[in-house]
């Protein structure tokens, strides 16, 4: 399988990446099929071949998440940012807490909206019925 991704290159300290056509297996510093660009993050200079990222992304080759962050801020892919966060266990446990709770309270309140609307269609009924009684009574 296809994939487009950087390659780092350039001096210790002085990070320069390549935009490169690769296999997925093949190791990060090996021998890319094509160049498709460059970035350089220390001058924020960055140039990539437009026309040959979508022929090979048409083509079924798949692009890494860094990447794909690096061609939607030039517009040559559509979509939405891919973000990646590595949360620690504890942080994990914490959200998945919060995420029961929230649940929780959403059915909590759906259902003391249900029982409301219950007891208000009871106090319509109820009036009704006394207006009925009232009407009759009036009538005899």
């Amino acid at each position: 399988m296809l994939r487009i991704r950087l390659q780092r290159t350039g001096k210790k300290n002085q990070p320069f990446f390549r935009l490169v056509l690769t296999e997925k297996t093949s190791p990060p510093k090996s021998k890319a099929l094509e160049v498709l660009g460059y970035y350089n993050p220390r001058k924020k200079d960055r140039s990539f071949k437009k026309d040959r990222i979508l022929f090979w992304i048409s083509k079924g080759a798949k692009v890494s998440d860094t990447a794909f962050n690096l061609l939607h801020d030039e517009n040559i892919v559509e979509g939405q940012k891919i973000i990646k966060k590595k949360l620690s266990k504890k942080k994990r446990e914490e959200l998945a807490k919060k995420e029961q709770e929230e649940k929780e309270a959403q059915k909590n309140s759906q259902q003391e909206q249900k029982e409301q609307e219950q007891k208000d269609e009871n106090a319509q009924e109820q009036e009704e019925a006394k207006q009925s009684e009232e009407d009759k009574a009036k009538e005899e």
